[in-house]
C-alpha cells in the first residue's frame, strides 16, 4: 500500500488538495505556499524514509478556538508535509473503507452533505418517529482509542509501513503553551486524517444500530437515533450507551445527550417546528436554531463593527462572503421572516458605521448636505447629543442612507439571495409559521 500512497498521480493530488485549503503553518512555520518547492527538493529523501520506515513526523502545533458556548476547542496542526502525506494516504485508505460505511452516514463523505442529513432526520421525523435519543459524544476527538482505532485499520490495511506511520501521526506530541504534551489517545482535529478515522471508528456503531434495526442519522460524531415511543428510545439509548462505552471505549456527556422531541431538538444547525397547515398535521418544517442565528449575529457584528480600521467595501465584500455561505448552508429552512429583520438591523449597523466615518460635525452637516437635507436639519443632527446606534435608526440616515443608496456600494440583502437561492419555498406559509413559534 506504501507504493499507492507515493504514487505521483496520488501525491499530486494530495499536495494540491493541501495547498487549495490553504491553513495555517505547523510547528516548522512553513507556509502552505512554500509546499511545492520543497517537495521537489526533497521528495526523494521523504520517499526513501517513507519506504525503509524511519519518516518521522514533526510535533503538532496546538491552537485553541473558541466555542460558542465561552469554550474551546483544542486544534492540532500539524506541518504542511505531514498534511500532505496524510492526505496522501487518506485518498488511499478512504477507496478500501467506503464500501464497508452504511448508507446513513453523511459526514465527509463523496457526495454526502449535511443538508441529506438533515432532510433524512426531517423524514424520520415526519413519518411518525417524533422520540429522538440524541446523543453527545463527550470530546470525540480527544478520546479516541489508538489501540481500538488501529485494530479497525487492521480490517483493510495490511501494511504494517502505513499502520506504523499512522501510529506515528496518532502519537506525535502537541505544543500546548510553550509546552510539548504526550498523546496517548486521540485524534487531532484539524489534520487531513481526522474525518476519516472518526468515521472508521464509528462505523462499528453504525453497523450495530442497522444490527438491531434502528433508523439513525450520523454525521461524523454527531448522530441521532428516532424511536415511536419514549420507552423504546430509553431502551435504545441505554443499549447504545453501553455498546459505546464497554466497546468502543467513548464517553457519552449525560448533560447533553438525552431524549428529546422535535421541537426541542437540533440537528447540524437546524432546529423543527410544527407545520400549521390544513392537511399537514404532526408534520414538521425546518428552522434555523437560536445558536446558528446567534453566531450569525456575532460573525456580522464582527464585521460591521464601527472601529473595525476597514473601509467600506471591504466591510461589504466581507459581509458578502458571510451572507454566501451561511444561506448555501441553510437554504432548507423556512427563514423569510426573520431574515427580513436581520436585513434591517444589518442596513443600520452600516449605517452607523458611515456615521462613525464621518467623525467631525462639520463633515457629517456637508455629507448630510449632499445627501439631500436641508442645511438646518443637517446643522441640527451633525451636533447632536444622540449616540450613534440612535441616529443610526432615525429618520435622518434612514431616508438619506438608503436601500437603493447602499446596494449601488455593493450591499445585497440576504433576504433576496434567499428568494435566488430558495425560490421553491412560499413566502406566506414559512413566515406566517416561523413568526409562530421561532
Amino acid at each position: 500500500m506504501i507504493e499507492q500512497v507515493l504514487n505521483r498521480r496520488n501525491v499530486t493530488q494530495a499536495l494540491h488538495h493541501v495547498v487549495s485549503n490553504k491553513g495555517s503553518a505547523g510547528m516548522d512555520g512553513m507556509p502552505v505556499k512554500d509546499l511545492y518547492a520543497y517537495l521537489t527538493e526533497n521528495r526523494e529523501r521523504i520517499e526513501t524514509e517513507l519506504r525503509s520506515g524511519t519518516y518521522l513526523p514533526q510535533p503538532i502545533r496546538g491552537v485553541a478556538i473558541p466555542k460558542s458556548n465561552g469554550k474551546t476547542r483544542l486544534l492540532g496542526i500539524p506541518t504542511v508535509i505531514d498534511r500532505m502525506l496524510q492526505q496522501a494516504v487518506a485518498q488511499v485508505i478512504a477507496i478500501k473503507f467506503e464500501m464497508e460505511f452504511e448508507d446513513y452516514s453523511y459526514g465527509f463523505r463523496p457526495n454526502r452533505n449535511a443538508q441529506q442529513a438533515v432532510l433524512k432526520a426531517q423524514q424520520y421525523i415526519n413519518s411518525g418517529l417524533n422520540h429522538i435519543v440524541d446523543i453527545d459524544l463527550k470530546s470525540f476527538f480527544d478520546e479516541v482509542d489508538h489501540c481500538i482505532l488501529l485494530q479497525l485499520l487492521y480490517r483493510k490495511v495490511k501494511c504494517p509501513l502505513t499502520l506504523r506511520l499512522i501510529r506515528k501521526w496518532l502519537r506525535a506530541p502537541i505544543l500546548i503553551n510553550g509546552k510539548l504534551t504526550k498523546r496517548r489517545k486521540g485524534v487531532p482535529q484539524g489534520s487531513p486524517l481526522s474525518p476519516l478515522l472518526s468515521n472508521i471508528m464509528l462505523n462499528d456503531l453504525d453497523k450495530e444500530m442497522e444490527r438491531q434495526g434502528l433508523k439513525y442519522v450520523r454525521y461524523a460524531d454527531d448522530f441521532s437515533i428516532y424511536c415511536k415511543s419514549n420507552w423504546q428510545a430509553r431502551k435504545t439509548g441505554n443499549q447504545i450507551f453501553l455498546y459505546l462505552k464497554n466497546k468502543l471505549k467513548l464517553p457519552i456527556n449525560r448533560e447533553k445527550s438525552g431524549i428529546r422531541k422535535p421541537v426541542n431538538f437540533t440537528i447540524l444547525g437546524f432546529g423543527f417546528v410544527p407545520t400549521y397547515v390544513k392537511g399537514e398535521r404532526g408534520k414538521y418544517q425546518l428552522v434555523v436554531s437560536e445558536k446558528s442565528w446567534k453566531t450569525l449575529k456575532l460573525k456580522i457584528k464582527t464585521i460591521t463593527r464601527k472601529t473595525t480600521p476597514v473601509t467600506f467595501d471591504e466591510r461589504i465584500q466581507k459581509l458578502k462572503e458571510l451572507q454566501r455561505g451561511w444561506l448555501g448552508y441553510f437554504r432548507l429552512a423556512s427563514i423569510w421572516g426573520k431574515l427580513k429583520e436581520l436585513d434591517g438591523w444589518v442596513r443600520n449597523r452600516l449605517r452607523y458605521c458611515i456615521w462613525h466615518a464621518w467623525k467631525k460635525p462639520e463633515r457629517k452637516r456637508k455629507n448630510l448636505i449632499r445627501l439631500g437635507v436641508d442645511q438646518n436639519h443637517a446643522y441640527a443632527w451633525s451636533r447632536t447629543r444622540k449616540g450613534g446606534w440612535a441616529v443610526a435608526q432615525s429618520p435622518i440616515l434612514v431616508t438619506t442612507i438608503t436601500l437603493k443608496r447602499l446596494e449601488n456600494r455593493g450591499y445585497g440583502a440576504m433576504l433576496d439571495l434567499y428568494s435566488k437561492i430558495a425560490p421553491h419555498l412560499n413566502e406566506p406559509l414559512y413566515t406566517r409559521t416561523v413568526r409562530t413559534v421561532v
